[in-house]
């Protein structure tokens, strides 16, 4: 087997890894009750330009995909040269990414909503990765997408990662807003002893 074949298989395996595990969440809050996309308010509130925006984004990374699977001749000419260490960072990134998820999924619970929304009796979470950081769980689809990238070793996935990254810059901001009106003082002093993405 070649390395190029070694790494394509490993993609696959990082890639099922987070597809599967969103799915399994996906599944749960169903069976909880609750909507898994977001309503018509939530895109009022998110506004349609970000709601259209993280829709391509999602198309763009599933094309990605097919096309990467394929493997047709012309793809080779958007290949990154990255040395073989880098790619393996890159496996290594995807498991962390996708612990960090599981942990902050666990550690939201009911709490966790895909679209910019409050739920009436909703609770502040400042326990587990959520001590340190505010949004881990965007921390691990970053991890996530970057993982992908360096393991595929192409400008496709380098494109889709840059759109996330400006994607999440306009979405994080909006999300802490929602949350200062909800929780207010309380909110501000939790800012001030956590990183957005990071740890302080």
């Amino acid at each position: 087997m070649s390395t190029e074949s070694l790494f394509r298989i490993l993609f696959c395996l990082v890639f099922a890894g987070m597809v599967v595990t969103q799915a399994y969440y996906a599944c749960r809050v169903r069976l909880a009750g609750q909507r898994v996309a977001a309503d018509l308010e939530a895109i009022e509130r998110e506004g349609r330009g970000c709601a259209v925006a993280r829709a391509f984004r999602s198309v763009s990374l599933v094309a990605s995909l097919v096309v990467y699977a394929i493997n047709p001749p012309w793809l080779l000419i958007l290949s990154v040269p990255l040395p073989d260490w880098i790619r393996w960072m890159g496996v290594a990134l995807g498991l962390v990414s996708l612990a960090i998820y599981v942990w902050s999924r666990e550690t939201l619970g009911r709490e966790w909503s895909s679209e910019l929304r409050m739920r009436e009796q909703h609770h502040l979470v400042t326990t587990g990765p959520y001590a340190r950081i505010r949004h881990p769980i965007y921390l691990a689809l970053l991890g996530f997408l970057t993982s992908i990238t360096l393991v595929a070793a192409n400008w496709l996935f380098v494109a889709v990662l840059l759109f996330s990254l400006v994607d999440l810059a306009v979405r994080i901001p909006r999300e802490e807003q929602m949350m200062i009106t909800r929780f207010g003082d309380e909110y501000k002093a939790y800012m001030k002893r956590t990183g957005r993405l990071l740890p302080r």
